[in-house]
C-alpha cells in the first residue's frame, strides 16, 4: 500500500495488522479509490514523524524582470507618480485585463475601497450592506465615512455573503451592497445585482482577494458600479502595498481619482475641485506590479489546478467539507482555500488541537476570521463621540439588535484555511495535505486525549 506520491506509507504491515488497521478505521477513503494512511504512521505531535519538511512555494517570486523594473525607476529618478509613466501603464494593463473602461492604481487596497466610498459619496446617516466574514479594511472604510455598516450573515457552504439575505436588511438609509468575494471566489453576483438594480442601490465590489476570479465568464470588479483590488504582500498579484479602482463608469472614475489625488480635477477640470486625500501608488509599485502581471496567468492556472485536485482528495475524508462555489463562478483566484471542519467525525479533536496537529506534519494552516460584528473596534467605533453626535441611541440600539449572524458565528467556529502559495506547489503536495489529513483523523482519539 502506498500513498499518492508512491512512498510507502508506513511499515509494511502484517496480515494480523492490516485487520488491525481496517477495524481502527484507518482506511477511510479506500472504496472511493483514495489511498489510506496505516494506523502504523504516528502524528507528529505523538512522537511520529512529520509528512513533509520541505516548505511549499515560498512568497513573493521574484524574477529578472522585476529586479529589471524596479532598478530602471530608481534609477531615473521618478519616483512619482505625477512625474513617471509606469503607473499609466500598469493602470491600462488591468483594466485590459479584466475588460473594465478605467483603472485608477492606489497605494492599498483598503485605501481604493475609500475612495470608492468617497465617490458615491457615502457619508453620515448612510447603511452600507457588507458580510461579516471579511478582513476588517471592508468594515473600517465605511466607518471612515462615518456610515454604518451592516452585517448579512454568511452562507455556510461557500463562505460568502448570504445574498438570500441582503433584501431583508435593505432600509431607507442603505445606499451600496459591498459584496467581498472572499478567498478568491465569487459572491452570488445574479441575486446582488438584481438586489441592487430593484432597490436601487450601488454594488461595490471588494475583490481585493480575486485576481482574475469569473462570474459566468466575467471578471470580478466589472460586474458593479465598481470593484476594488489590492496587491498586498500576501495577495495573487503583488506589489507589498497597493491596490486599483476598476469601473466602466467614468463620471465615478473621475470622482474616485479626484479623491485619491488630493481633489486635484480630471480631465478639463484644473485646480483642487473637492475634497481628497493623498491614495496614489508610487512607481516602484507600479513597476512591480507590471512586472508581476507577467505570471499572474501562469500562476493562476496551477492554482485552479491544484485547489480543484485538492478538493477531491478532501471530499473523501469525513469530517472536511471544501468551500463550494456557486453555480456562477466560471473561476476562482484561490486566494484561499476553505474548508469547514467537524470534530464529530474526527473523534472530538477540538480544531485548535486539529490545526496544531497539522502544522505539526508540515501543513501551514489557519482558522481564518473572528466575527467582526463582534470585535471591539465596531462598539467603540459607535461609542465614538462622532457617531454619537450623528446617531441617536435609539438609532444604535437598532443597528446593533440587526447586526446578529449566528451562521457566521458558526463559521468562525469550523473554518480551516490553506494559503495561496500552497496551492502553487506540485500535485505531491496536494497529495501531502490530504495525507496528514487522514493521518491526523486515524489517530484523532489519542490527539484528543493528549490536549
Amino acid at each position: 500500500m502506498t500513498d499518492p506520491s508512491g512512498q510507502l506509507a508506513g511499515a509494511p504491515a502484517t496480515r494480523r495488522d492490516f485487520g488491525k488497521t481496517l477495524a481502527a478505521g484507518a482506511m477511510a477513503g479506500l472504496a472511493a479509490g483514495v489511498p489510506a494512511i496505516a494506523v502504523e504512521e504516528t502524528p507528529s505531535l505523538l512522537g511520529g514523524k512529520p509528512v513533509r519538511t520541505a516548505p511549499f512555494p515560498s512568497w513573493p517570486q521574484v524574477a529578472s524582470n522585476d529586479e529589471k523594473a524596479w532598478s530602471q525607476v530608481l534609477h531615473n529618478g521618478k519616483w512619482c507618480r505625477l512625474d513617471g509613466d509606469w503607473a499609466a501603464r500598469f493602470e491600462k494593463s488591468w483594466a485590459r485585463t479584466l475588460g473594465a473602461a478605467r483603472c485608477y492604481a492606489t497605494g492599498s487596497g483598503t485605501t481604493a475601497l475609500f475612495g470608492v466610498m468617497n465617490a458615491l459619496d457615502i457619508g453620515p446617516g448612510d447603511e452600507v450592506i457588507v458580510p461579516p466574514y471579511t478582513f476588517v479594511a471592508t468594515i473600517n472604510v465605511v466607518l471612515l465615512c462615518h456610515a454604518l455598516p451592516v452585517f448579512v450573515d454568511t452562507d455556510p457552504e461557500t463562505f460568502q455573503i448570504d445574498a438570500r439575505k441582503i433584501e431583508a436588511a435593505v432600509t431607507p438609509r442603505t445606499r451600496a451592497i459591498m459584496p467581498v468575494h472572499l478567498g478568491g471566489s465569487p459572491a452570488d453576483m445574479d441575486t446582488i445585482l438584481d438586489i441592487a438594480a430593484r432597490r436601487k442601490l450601488s454594488v461595490v465590489e471588494d475583490a481585493c482577494q480575486a485576481h482574475l476570479a469569473e462570474w459566468k465568464g466575467r471578471k470580478v470588479g466589472t460586474l458593479g458600479n465598481a470593484g476594488c483590488f489590492s496587491f498586498q504582500a500576501s495577495k495573487n498579484l503583488n506589489s507589498g502595498e497597493g491596490g486599483a479602482i476598476v469601473s466602466n463608469d467614468h463620471d465615478l472614475m473621475d470622482r474616485a481619482e479626484s479623491f485619491c489625488n488630493n481633489g486635484r480635477g480630471t480631465g478639463a477640470l484644473s485646480g483642487f475641485v473637492r475634497n481628497g486625500s493623498n491614495q496614489r501608488i508610487t512607481e516602484f509599485q507600479a513597476a512591480l506590479l507590471n512586472e508581476q502581471l507577467t505570471r499572474l496567468e501562469s500562476q493562476a492556472a496551477i492554482r485552479d489546478r491544484n485547489a480543484k485536485y485538492l478538493t477531491g482528495q478532501l471530499r473523501e475524508i469525513p469530517g472536511i467539507q471544501p468551500a463550494r462555489l456557486y453555480p456562477g463562478v466560471t473561476r476562482s483566484a484561490w486566494h484561499l482555500y476553505m474548508a469547514r471542519y467537524d470534530p464529530d467525525h474526527f473523534s472530538g479533536l477540538p480544531r485548535a488541537q486539529f490545526l496544531k496537529a497539522l502544522q505539526a506534519e508540515g501543513i501551514p494552516c489557519d482558522a481564518g476570521y473572528t466575527p467582526l460584528n463582534k470585535e471591539a473596534f465596531l462598539e467603540n467605533t459607535l461609542q465614538s463621540r462622532a457617531f454619537q453626535r450623528i446617531y441617536s441611541a435609539s438609532d444604535l440600539d437598532d443597528y446593533r439588535r440587526r447586526n446578529q449572524c449566528s451562521a457566521n458565528d458558526a463559521i468562525c467556529g469550523q473554518a480551516i484555511w490553506f494559503y495561496q502559495t500552497m496551492m502553487l506547489g506540485e500535485q505531491k503536495d496536494m497529495d501531502d495535505i490530504a495525507r496528514a489529513i487522514r493521518k491526523i483523523r486515524a489517530h484523532a482519539s489519542e490527539l484528543a486525549h493528549k490536549g
